[in-house]
């Protein structure tokens, strides 16, 4: 069985959810996930926000668009009568559960609750389509069997348990149809994977059913050797191992979601990134095995803030790391780099939420200079800290301020700490002479 994930735009339009539908129509057992039709999850969250900050008016007036909007679709999009009014009256109960929600008192629920309609929606109407078409599908809600646990990881006992059941309750069915990105939460409330998690939702369900394969359908053919968005002549990589591919969705390779590649590698199952608008291209296979050496792709992630921790002695005293550690850990901070010297510790972050406490606690036993508006590049490949030409990319970026260097933590990831301002210069001229056969290292 084989695991179909379309993204937002994929499935953004009349003429977009056709395309998806031929796709999927293929000989064999299959389960589709679906994300909020392009632009929903936005105007939700913004809906939310009017809530929250007691504009009810205009959260009314907007959720009043998005009912117009879901009105005109669904008259292109379902020719059949009885079908379009049993869609029309599923939209209706929705918008209404929204304008009820206008006078709710606003909590985080309610938030995830709005949040969770986008999902909904799409997956009602697209397989009221595949109904139309004559194809045999039945429509799961993950509500039903997706559930994470208390420390937010996926209750794979519980999905697994809940899927297989809802599925041999339908056991003819060729083609299941289910949402993404929302689930329940440890209480039974509604929550979500965050912003992009139904990638993370389909390699959840891959790894429960014991799919074949799971491919994740996106604008884009696979993973690219850079970010497309600010280089030129960028190309689609056919295979990746598990852990470069997760190394470059981490460090701001959009396509895919930086836990995805996780539920799958520890059961081996094939991933495959692949391109809507071009369905026979190959795409990106992401598996156990590696290809080559060096560096495969370089990818950038912004919103980094550096840290800068000097110990207030003149070497750093035993514990001291420990100290350090210890404070980031109990907010809950992740940090990205690290990199230490005699008498100071430098690390990144790209969560500032608590930041002000922990630079007050750094405070008592250090001093501490933070820089905002920072990127990590990150260059990634099989064994690439080994590679004969790897030493020479720092003659490419002599003239870049690199503030940090990440090497030798991983054998498949370097990473550099730069200016943001500085980020589409790095890109480019690594772009240049790592993957440009012309170029000459000066």
């Amino acid at each position: 069985m084989l695991v179909y994930k379309f993204g937002g735009t994929s499935v953004g339009s009349v003429v977009n959810m056709n395309h998806v539908k031929e796709i999927i129509n293929t000989p064999g057992k299959k389960i589709v996930v679906l994300s909020a039709m392009s632009g929903t999850t936005n105007n939700l969250v913004e809906i939310s926000e009017l809530l929250k900050a007691k504009q009810l008016s205009s959260a009314t007036a907007q959720i009043q668009q998005l009912h117009l909007n879901y009105n005109t679709i669904v008259k292109d999009l379902i020719q059949v009568k009885a079908l379009r009014l049993e869609v029309n009256t599923y939209i209706n109960s929705v918008f209404s559960e929204l304008v009820e929600s206008v006078n709710q008192p606003y909590s985080v629920l309610l938030h995830n609750t709005i949040l969770s309609k986008g999902e909904l929606l799409s997956t009602f109407m697209f397989s009221a389509l595949l109904q139309q078409e004559g194809l045999n599908v039945a429509l799961l809600s993950a509500l039903d069997f997706m559930r994470i646990d208390r420390t937010n990881e996926p209750d794979n006992f519980y999905i697994k348990q809940n899927l297989e059941r809802l599925m041999n309750e339908t056991a003819a069915t060729d083609i299941y149809v289910t949402q993404g990105f929302i689930c329940l939460d440890a209480e039974g409330d509604i929550t979500n994977l965050q912003r992009g998690g139904s990638d993370y939702t389909a390699t959840i369900i891959g790894a429960a059913i014991g799919a074949d394969e799971v491919q994740i359908w996106t604008d884009i053919d696979g993973f690219h050797n850079n970010d497309p968005r600010y280089v030129n002549d960028t190309r689609a990589l056919s295979n990746l191992s598990y852990d470069e591919a997760a190394e470059l969705a981490y460090f701001g390779a959009k396509i895919l979601h930086p836990q995805t590649v996780m539920p799958v590698r520890s059961v081996d199952i094939p991933l495959r990134l692949k391109n809507t608008m071009a369905p026979d291209a190959h795409g990106t296979l992401i598996t156990n095995k590696t290809y080559g050496e060096g560096i495969k792709a370089i990818a950038a992630k912004d919103g980094i803030t550096a840290i800068k921790i000097k110990s207030v002695r003149m070497l750093l005293a035993h514990g001291f790391l420990k100290r350090v550690f210890e404070i980031f850990e109990r907010y809950e901070t992740a940090i990205d780099m690290i990199t230490t010297s005699e008498i100071a510790v430098s690390l990144t972050v790209d969560n500032t939420l608590h930041l002000t406490a922990i630079t007050e606690e750094l405070e008592q036993f250090a001093t501490v200079e933070i820089d905002n508006y920072m990127s990590i590049v990150c260059l990634v490949g099989n064994h690439i800290i080994y590679h004969p030409d790897t030493p020479q990319l720092f003659q490419v970026l002599q003239d870049v301020n690199v503030r940090m260097i990440a090497y030798g933590g991983s054998n498949n990831n370097i990473s550099l700490l730069v200016n943001t301002s500085d980020k589409l210069e790095t890109l480019q001229k690594l772009q240049r002479y790592v993957f440009d056969d012309t170029a000459i290292l000066a």
